[in-house]
């Protein structure tokens, strides 16, 4: 057996295993399945699962759920198919989102696509076990030292109730040596010092990976035990379908389908466009045209279309670039202002048979203007239908040198005059940062407890440290975002903007179209010198200003 309750660095400062560390163990391990259940969160979940099924192992996804204020009640959720893993993204969204979050409530739920291990006799006793729940319903027992008193109670308690046992033991770091790194990152989460830590912060310090065969050992009194959690991943079938895409629907005028529609305005934006329309427009439209229905793209580019068309319906100043400037159909539809005929662009470097992801349509908005624009999305398409991409914030050398050290009681005066000389790179380089780095040659980090500190900081290398909100992207979804992952708060809650767990690398292996809606601060600035232009203009009764690469005037 392989443990059932693992946690990534994904369980933000609390574990230290990276992903692939946890999936490598098991490999290593000979286990034919690993499992993932950070707590309250599913941003690791798509690239564990990617990288599990490249190593030809089976990822058991699922997330360890706490009450949102009493800590004390909480049970590790399993996904058992793809109605579990979905059920498994609104529970979590639920957590993160409402303050009324009960986990007691949650257990009033149909439950029948999710196992639950719990350890916790608080909130067995608070739940009502009906037959239905007592079908995926696992104690779970966990041999430590600190829990032996604990597990013999759950034992009885499983005895006397007619309940399941599983055999489990809760990873929180890859080896035991990795305890005082989980306590740093404790203390960073907390704001606190080691020395200041109480015990009931910090993870039992058995709480490192284990293999199968030491875990076989350790129950083999108990086989039951070990049976069962052998079954739960064996009944476990998840599939993300990972890189087949999930594109949205436009909402389309009644009797019409998506190609013909785009078919229809890609044509009449033909006519505007040009005074005399040749052949090789028509021959280059309809190849264009075909191509993009190949591929399913229809929705995706009359989705675009809309938000260019409300845009322009609102005198926002707005403009298209990248490669969809090789596009004859987005000249056609307004996405952009160059004509590719004119300028022999190619319409296969923006978009081609062979293409296996989706096109990347860039659109730049003013920036007073452009949070309206993602209002209207929000609002034409559902706010249940439509989320903002996350972006994780990793640990840098300097900010892993510096909240190392505030770990070890460190004054910030003190930490400051060797931070300051650290350069933007990877913690990594910390411990060979004056071979590799001029500027930091007068650093001394050979004596205590700078040492110790500059080695702890390098091991944080790539951890995530919060979210926060991608500057651009953008999710519509056919069906309720939640379906495919889990939203939450940004890290100021204050602002009350959601986004998605999983980062933008994340979401698009899960095949979720993003669309790039960017913030300028010069188009701003362009429209305030152009209305200012035609203020002056009209007092000295001069025609008015117009800028038709936006295919705008601006009044």
């Amino acid at each position: 057996m392989f443990t059932l309750h693992a946690h990534s660095n994904y369980s933000l400062l609390q574990s230290t295993i990276k992903i692939d560390e946890l999936v490598n163990f098991a490999k290593k391990s000979n286990s034919t399945y690993v499992a993932l259940t950070d707590t309250n969160a599913m941003n690791g979940l798509i690239q564990f699962f990617k990288i599990a099924k490249e190593n030809n192992i089976k990822p058991i996804l699922g997330a360890l759920i706490d009450d949102y204020k009493d800590k004390d009640l909480f049970a590790v959720f399993i996904a058992k198919n793809n109605d579990g893993y979905s059920h498994l993204c609104r529970i979590i969204t639920t957590r993160k989102l409402k303050d009324s979050f009960s986990l007691i409530n949650l257990f009033k739920e149909p439950l029948e696509n999710l196992f639950i291990l719990t350890s916790s006799i608080s909130l067995l006793k608070q739940i009502q076990i009906d037959l239905s729940l007592r079908q995926n319903l696992f104690i779970e027992l966990i041999v430590t030292e600190k829990q032996k008193n604990n597990t013999r109670a759950l034992y009885d308690f499983a005895k006397a109730n007619h309940l399941k046992i599983v055999a489990s033991h809760p990873a929180y770091f890859l080896t035991q040596e990795d305890f005082l790194l989980h306590k740093v990152v404790t203390a960073v989460r907390l704001n606190s010092t080691l020395a200041n830590l109480e015990s009931n912060t910090i993870i039992d310090e058995e709480f490192y990976l284990k293999s199968p065969a030491q875990l076989a050992q350790t129950w083999k009194a108990l086989p039951e035990a070990l049976w069962n959690a052998d079954k739960i991943a064996q009944e476990c079938n998840v599939d993300l379908n990972i890189g087949e895409y999930k594109f949205p629907m436009f909402l389309l005028p009644q009797n019409d389908n998506a190609f013909s529609f785009l078919w229809k305005i890609s044509f009449q934006g033909l006519t505007k466009r040009y005074e005399i329309i040749t052949d090789q427009a028509i021959k280059r439209l309809q190849y264009e045209l075909e191509v993009i229905e190949e591929l399913g793209l229809s929705d995706y580019f009359l989705i675009v279309w809309d938000i260019i068309r409300e845009a322009k319906s609102r005198g926002i100043i707005h403009i298209g670039r990248g490669s969809a400037a090789n596009s004859l159909v987005s000249f056609c539809l307004g996405f952009t202002e160059v004509d590719p005929i004119k300028h022999n662009l190619y319409f296969e470097r923006f978009l081609n048979r062979g293409r296996l992801s989706p096109p990347d349509v860039d659109l730049d908005f003013s920036w007073k203007e452009r949070d309206s624009i993602i209002k209207y999305v929000f609002e034409k398409y559902g706010y249940d239908r439509v989320g903002m991409i996350s972006t994780t914030v990793t640990f840098r050398a300097r900010s892993a040198f510096r909240e190392v050290a505030k770990a070890f009681g460190i004054p910030d005066s003190e930490i400051s005059k060797f931070s300051k000389f650290i350069p933007w790179t990877s913690a990594q380089n910390l411990p060979n940062i004056t071979e590799k780095f001029p500027e930091t040659r007068s650093l001394d980090f050979q004596n205590e407890p700078w040492k110790t500190i500059i080695n702890l900081a390098s091991k944080l290398a790539g951890f995530p440290r919060h979210l926060s909100i991608h500057p651009s992207g953008i999710i519509i979804t056919k069906e309720k975002i939640t379906n495919y992952v889990a939203m939450e708060y940004a890290k100021n809650k204050g602002l009350g903007l959601v986004i998605t767990q999983p980062d933008m690398y994340s979401t698009e292996e899960l095949g979720l179209i993003k669309i790039d809606l960017l913030s300028q601060r010069s188009l701003g600035v362009l429209k305030l010198t152009m209305n200012e232009l035609n203020k002056l203009s009209a007092s000295k009764n001069i025609k008015k200003v117009s800028i038709p690469i936006y295919n705008i005037a601006l009044q």
